[in-house]
């Protein structure tokens, strides 16, 4: 699907253009520059030390460093309001411009193979965030997903660090200025919506319904008190008085400050609620045609087009039917839609409603997680020696989550970890394991964690210091599910397999409805009559574009692969591409594609 490349995307090819063999022997064995290196080192220490999130989330620094980025929330010298804040953003444009400049002055030529990768992926990162930048008013301060009042608490709750008491001391310093920001971030949602970029009226009724279970528990049973006395718990040297005190603290700044800045949040948002439509694609706001394009772009790392994707969906979506339906009717299931005996065949697979079934999926999941470690020993050269594990989302966040990984900790103190949201009363248990294979085992951590581990990454890649590539990430992940059944990891179990392709199905209708959405101006209802859940329909009217990069990453990555044994034949090794993709580390679609172009001759050469 040829597309005239943007400014942007022209100058990215350019660098990438470098990677393409045949290259000059000097080229194609430069020695490292070590300016280039120092010079990017430094730009990702200053983007980072801007990020406390980030600093803490990858443990990027270290000593006296980190620990002061471990007490903030926001950057110390930041007094404007939260990280949505207009000022906090054009300090971040102006840092990107300033730093694509200097990215500039140096040529492939005087680059060694891993930085001439660094430096396009790099580049595309930085003008992509000016990009997203100019539409950085279309995303809404509070929401049920990503809204600051969900950021804020599932980072403290689940990433902030609490491995001794100087960590629990951290913790509460970023407690006590999490109320402010609140404010601040309500200020700003009302500035939005003076100019016309409020959520829909569900969008907000979702949101409210979570604020709502954040208010019920008790001020000791909130997840920032509960969370804190669990993970204390745990410290064998923690003096009892000590954690008795700290628990005592967090309590009364949650009694006091933050309970009451949710309840000013709710308070904004039931009045938002009164003057809300239903409309739900980007279409109804300001520069929404614009703005869905920049999401596209940002999330595929593409110039596909809306009406692009939307093809390719619906492609997708008759191939993928089709093979279901031959699977459906083998298992007796040949009355409906293929939607609808999916559906039947899910009822017919739910556990017993007593006992309570959900500690038997989490030991379920963790069975299956293992299994796929064994597994993956015949295709993977490289793993990572840093461990997964798998935990319940928590209360607060579960009824509109969807399941997803967090990485570990670079010094081994938290592994790397799949979400599994088991709200009921119903469960996906047919795809249990594609969902272990997309999130665990060979997906996510492999390629996270993985890209932490190997020293030739430089340190801003490993710890993703400029922000992840969902195209790459989300992709990496959709094909380790497919691969799952290339392996035969689901032989003997057709319901397993019918797992997989509902979930790919799922994904293929993603990018149908995601465009029906936000540029063809489908109703919320269309999109679910379409075979999308609620909470999901919900979740790509607030996280626009986002769905539509596991498709296209998967397709990007299937597309190299078949390349690859095309030009190399008997000389094509399945591990040696998976180590090829896995230590370019995550990229850009088509960075990816000429790093994989280098490895082919590289192989040719060699073989």
């Amino acid at each position: 699907m040829p597309t005239r490349p943007s400014p942007l995307r022209a100058f990215v090819l350019s660098l990438c253009s470098a990677l393409l063999f045949p290259l000059s022997a000097s080229l194609a064995h430069a020695a490292p520059n070590p300016a280039f290196d120092q010079l990017v080192n430094t730009l990702a220490d200053d983007w980072v030390r801007a990020d406390p999130l980030a600093a803490t989330g990858s443990q990027y620094f270290s000593g006296a460093a980190q620990d002061a980025l471990d007490r903030q929330l926001i950057a110390k010298d930041f007094q404007y309001g939260t990280p949505l804040d207009f000022a906090e953003r054009a300090r971040r444009a102006e840092a990107a411009r300033s730093a694509l400049t200097s990215l500039k002055k140096f040529t492939p030529g005087e680059l060694d193979s891993v930085q001439r990768v660094s430096q396009a992926m790099l580049t595309w990162k930085l003008a992509d965030t000016l990009r997203a930048n100019d539409f950085s008013d279309h995303r809404f301060v509070f929401d049920q997903f990503r809204g600051l009042q969900v950021g804020f608490v599932n980072f403290l709750s689940q990433t902030h660090p609490i491995r001794n008491a100087r960590d629990i001391e951290n913790y509460l310093a970023r407690l006590g200025q999490l109320a402010p920001l609140l404010d601040a971030g309500i200020a700003e949602a009302s500035a939005r919506a003076k100019a016309g970029i409020i959520p829909p009226k569900f969008i907000l009724q979702a949101t409210l319904d979570g604020l709502d279970r954040f208010l019920a528990p008790a001020p000791a049973k909130n997840v920032l008190v509960s969370s804190l006395d669990e993970r204390a718990s745990a410290l064998t040297d923690l003096p009892a008085a000590t954690r008795t005190a700290a628990l005592a603290d967090a309590e009364q700044i949650v009694r006091t400050a933050i309970i009451p800045a949710f309840q000013r949040i709710r308070a904004l948002l039931v009045e938002h609620h009164k003057i809300a439509t239903d409309d739900a694609g980007l279409w109804r706001l300001p520069r929404g045609a614009a703005a869905y394009a920049a999401a596209l772009a940002t999330n595929t790392t593409t110039d596909y087009t809306p009406d692009q994707i939307h093809e390719i969906g619906l492609k997708e979506v008759a191939r993928i039917e089709q093979t279901m339906d031959g699977l459906l009717r083998s298992l007796g299931y040949t009355e409906g839609s293929v939607k609808d005996r999916y559906a039947k065949l899910t009822a017919d697979s739910q556990p017993p409603a007593e006992p309570d079934p959900r500690p038997a999926l989490l030991a379920r999941f963790t069975e299956i997680l293992r299994d796929a470690e064994r597994r993956a020993e015949s295709a993977f050269d490289l793993r990572p020696k840093a461990p997964v594990v798998v935990k319940r989302e928590p209360p607060f966040t579960e009824k509109s989550a969807a399941a997803h990984y967090s990485f570990p900790a670079p010094d081994g103190t938290r592994p790397g970890v799949f979400w599994a949201p088991l709200p009921g009363p119903k469960f996906d248990v047919i795809s249990m394991r594609t969902l272990v294979y997309h999130e665990g085992v060979p997906g996510h951590h492999f390629h996270i964690a993985l890209q932490q581990e190997l020293p030739e990454i430089p340190k801003f890649r490993q710890r993703r210091s400029f922000g992840g590539l969902s195209a790459f990430s989300e992709g990496w992940a959709l094909y380790a599910e497919q691969l799952a059944v290339e392996l035969g990891w689901y032989e003997g179990d057709p319901q397993g397999l019918l797992g997989q392709l509902d979930k790919e199905l799922f994904r293929a209708r993603r990018l149908v409805v995601d465009t029906g959405l936000h540029a063809k101006k489908w109703t919320r209802q269309q999109a679910i009559d379409y075979g999308i859940s609620v909470s999901e329909v919900e979740r790509y009217v607030v996280m626009p574009g986002q769905a539509c990069s596991y498709k296209i990453g998967q397709l990007k990555i299937l597309d190299v692969r078949a390349k690859a044994k095309r030009e190399l034949g008997e000389k094509f090794s399945l591990k040696e591409f998976h180590n090829a993709v896995l230590r370019t580390g995550e990229v850009p679609l088509d960075v990816l594609a000429t790093a994989i172009d280098e490895w082919i001759s590289t192989e040719k050469a060699m073989r």
